[in-house]
């Protein structure tokens, strides 16, 4: 198994340098199992959404990439569960963390726009925001 990085990924999706994008297609021919980490796709979208792309056109390229024959990322069913998250409207990060987080009782966090993206689309595990400030000892 051979572990592709961000940029080529990102050459192959985005065929933005046709030398890199022979080569990639090349290399993905070869009869090679090729994985991925799931901080790959994170950093993927990252790169997609600075090139203006649409996120229906960022999950459109995505899925593609998850349909080749040959492709296996790791954590793959949190990957589908986050992409399908940030389909829905939430930030890829946000829904990677909450995907990866799936034996989790609840998420916990201070981002009130996660929680209600999350809530509002049924996503698991359950997000818990967090509000106002932490007393310290000794204050009342």
């Amino acid at each position: 198994m051979i572990a592709l990085d961000t940029n080529v990924l990102a050459r192959l999706l985005l065929r933005d340098d046709e030398a890199q994008f022979q080569r990639v297609m090349a290399y993905l021919s070869q009869p090679q199992v090729f994985t991925a980490p799931p901080t790959v796709f994170l950093e993927l979208v990252w790169v997609l959404e600075s090139y203006q792309l649409t996120r229906l056109d960022i999950a459109q390229a995505l899925r593609g990439l998850l349909g080749l024959p040959n492709f296996r990322p790791q954590a793959e069913e949190a990957l589908c569960d986050a992409l399908s998250g940030y389909a829905q409207g939430m930030d890829f990060g946000d829904a990677l963390h909450l995907a990866l987080s799936q034996n989790a009782k609840r998420f916990a966090t201070f981002d009130k726009s996660m929680g209600k993206l999350a809530t509002q689309h049924g996503l698991a595990p359950t997000v818990e925001v967090l509000h106002g400030r932490v007393k310290q000892k000794g204050e009342t």
